[in-house]
């Protein structure tokens, strides 16, 4: 076993730093139309990205029939007899119908926050993304 002074040690660290930090070929130029739009696809995951937002859609079609079948029903139960929250005007301005647009934000905002945590949670205890 050889042992290395110094100098040769350094040496052996920038060279192995250089090879870290020269950068890889670029991938080979797709050769024709279908290999360009498969390369696309692949590089910018978009069966991915359709997939997330028509779930996005339908996961805020649900939210909205929650806010508007089971949340607001309740917050109409506590108001007085005959005022409807979403007919609040002042004005030219729908505060009711706006009230409820922010309401269900908010819930959507939360119910993204909390699916965030548990994946961000899920990732913790599986390391290798199994």
């Amino acid at each position: 076993m050889k042992i290395l002074s110094n100098e040769e040690k350094i040496i052996e660290e920038l060279v192995k730093i250089k090879e870290l930090l020269t950068p890889k070929p670029p991938p080979p130029k797709p050769k024709n139309f279908r290999e360009d739009f498969n390369a696309f696809l692949r590089k910018y995951k978009v069966f991915g990205m359709a997939v997330a937002f028509i779930m996005g859609i339908y996961v805020g079609n649900v939210i909205q029939a929650i806010v508007d079948d089971l949340i607001m029903p309740i917050i109409e139960f506590a108001l007085p007899e005959g005022s409807g929250w979403e007919e609040w005007m002042l004005g030219p301005f729908r505060l009711g119908h706006f009230f409820g647009t922010l309401l269900t934000f908010v819930i959507v905002a939360l119910v993204i926050f909390g699916l965030v945590k548990i994946i961000a949670k899920w990732e913790e205890l599986d390391p290798l993304n199994l």
